[in-house]
């Protein structure tokens, strides 16, 4: 028996605080609950009756910590998902979800908090989980360098032209060159700067990579019944899928020849899309977690819109704009131009975006699709809608 979340959950509030890293006018807490009052504020809820939370991404900032600040009346719920990456983040909801609809909780946070001045770098942070001899003894050290790799598979075994990173680059810093709330806002991408800004780790330049940012997003899930009684308008959460195949995983850099370059959602695309009753064809805007630019290609690839033959003529700079290209991305500059609080401005987005609060509108979008860390060891997706 196969029990389906699709349709009773929806996001009630959203909160999000962003500051350039190492400033955060408080410490990693202060800022958290500060963007879970923002997020019950949206919503017209009282702080002290959400019951639950869900994290991701190894944050540290325990609920039960949290309940003195927030007034918590009772915490009914608490848990993480696994492992240090931004592939958890998309499962939070399936958590949540999962929690609210078998009576465990009925308001529950989702969050993820960022302050170098308490948690460190972050590429520190998910390195922890990867590193071992066998990769520091090449070298490997940073997130960057293993992206890196795949990306030149991705490129010189499965023929991707490296022209459609620009694309999808260019396509986020329109976006947030647009947003008051944005690193890029003001700034469009010069190509000239793109294309002669230093290495990172080859293929990759300044501007192909996420750039961390302190803060804190905060995203309240409740059954849809209360959220039609709530302040704003219900974005439903239609369909979760979380997971990862043989040949995938952490293994040490060994995965599946044919898996090695992807972004590693082939094994929960069909659970995504059948759950929801959806196809590609049927997904309005896309929220995309770009740790780099290839591995955003590579996601994308993975979700069904192109293949490796035709990636250049579906990613095109004019076809990945709001409001007029047919696969809009990143409507508020995504992790690249708006910033990077481990991807959480993707999932406020997905919300934002339906309900007509986007700094790029995409003009009637009924559904739109949050897509996970990519390359991770574990990855997640999910698919929100609108009435």
């Amino acid at each position: 028996m196969t029990f389906n979340i699709s349709g009773k959950t929806a996001v009630a509030g959203v909160g999000y605080r962003q500051y350039k890293r190492g400033t955060a006018p408080t410490p990693e807490r202060g800022v958290l609950v500060r963007a879970i009052v923002d997020a019950c504020e949206d919503a017209g809820l009282d702080p002290a009756d959400v019951d639950g939370f869900v994290s991701y991404g190894d944050d540290k900032n325990e609920p039960v910590r949290l309940m003195p600040d927030l007034g918590t009346k009772e915490l009914r719920w608490s848990s993480q998902v696994w492992g240090g990456g931004g592939g958890g983040i998309a499962a939070t909801f399936a958590h949540a979800s999962a929690a609210i609809t078998t009576g465990q909780a009925k308001a529950i946070v989702i969050f993820r908090a960022l302050a170098e001045g308490n948690s460190g770098r972050l590429a520190e942070a998910v390195m922890a989980h990867h590193l071992n001899d066998h990769m520091v003894g090449v070298g490997l050290t940073a997130p960057a360098q293993v992206c890196a790799m795949r990306a030149q598979r991705l490129f010189e075994y499965h023929g991707v032209p490296k022209s459609v990173c620009e694309e999808l680059v260019r396509a986020s810093y329109y976006h947030g060159s647009r947003n008051p709330d944005a690193i890029a806002y003001g700034k469009e991408l010069d190509l000239d700067a793109f294309r002669t800004s230093r290495w990172i780790a080859e293929p990759f330049r300044l501007f192909d990579c996420s750039r961390e940012n302190d803060g804190a997003g905060a995203i309240l899930l409740v059954s849809t019944e209360m959220a039609r009684d709530l302040r704003k308008k219900p974005v439903k959460l239609l369909s979760v899928a979380q997971g990862t195949q043989k040949g995938w995983g952490d293994l040490i850099e060994n995965d599946d020849m044919e898996l090695y370059a992807t972004a590693g959602f082939r094994a929960i695309r069909d659970r995504l899309y059948n759950q929801a009753g959806l196809t590609p064809a049927d997904i309005d805007v896309v929220q995309l977690y770009e740790n780099f630019s290839a591995q955003g290609v590579a996601s994308l690839i993975d979700h069904g819109f192109c293949t490796y033959e035709n990636v250049a003529e579906v990613l095109r700079f004019d076809n990945l704009i709001a409001p007029t290209g047919k696969l809009p991305v990143n409507t508020s500059g995504g992790n690249l131009a708006h910033g990077f609080v481990h991807g959480f401005v993707t999932a406020v987005e997905s919300i934002r975006c339906l309900r007509g609060e986007s700094p790029n509108p995409v003009p009637n979008a009924k559904t739109s699709l949050l897509c996970g860390g990519p390359s991770s060891p574990t990855i997640s997706s999910a698919i929100f809608g609108i009435d």
